[in-house]
């Protein structure tokens, strides 16, 4: 059995990009893991990322979720989350999607995502905090030809229910 791992999150840094690259090429090995490049985009862009520091320092994992829209009627879309393998199943992923669903929150904002129907772990984590199959996104994923659900979180499904917190 697997226990909490002791970290803590904060916005992730553009000198922990490299790191984040290590991850990607080992969780999807099969597809076309993101870049330096993708990464710097994405912080570039303003999306909110943060990052799951252990307590000597090292990236254990991060999330991103972008804001499109105007004031006030802003919609998101978490575009990654990953943990690095030696650290999966130790709270990780769930403390990562929490934060972005509490930015999410705190813009009153719906919440998009696409992940892999092969991917049971993660649907299982999404579905807990509210989350709905949408739609089916045939050979989604490249170069491995992968599907992927659409899955949304209505505007502050979280807020108050104490699992999204």
């Amino acid at each position: 059995m697997t226990t909490e791992a002791t970290f803590r999150l904060e916005p992730l840094q553009r000198k922990d990009v490299r790191r984040c690259v290590q991850i990607e090429k080992v969780l999807f090995p099969g597809d076309d893991p993101w870049n330096a490049w993708a990464f710097n985009s994405e912080l570039d862009s303003g999306a909110y990322y943060v990052g799951a520091y252990l307590d000597d320092g090292e990236l254990a994992g991060y999330g991103g979720l972008a804001v499109a829209g105007p004031r006030g009627d802003e919609e998101t879309s978490v575009h990654t989350i990953g943990v690095a393998p030696e650290y999966q199943g130790r709270g990780i992923g769930k403390a990562l999607l929490r934060a972005l669903l509490d930015r999410a929150d705190e813009l009153n904002a719906p919440v998009f995502l696409e992940v892999r129907t092969d991917n049971e772990v993660a649907i299982t984590l999404y579905e807990r905090h509210g989350f709905a199959r949408l739609g089916l996104r045939k050979r989604y994923y490249r170069p491995s030809g992968a599907d992927a659900y659409t899955m949304g979180r209505p505007r502050s499904a979280g807020a108050g229910t104490g699992e999204a917190r």
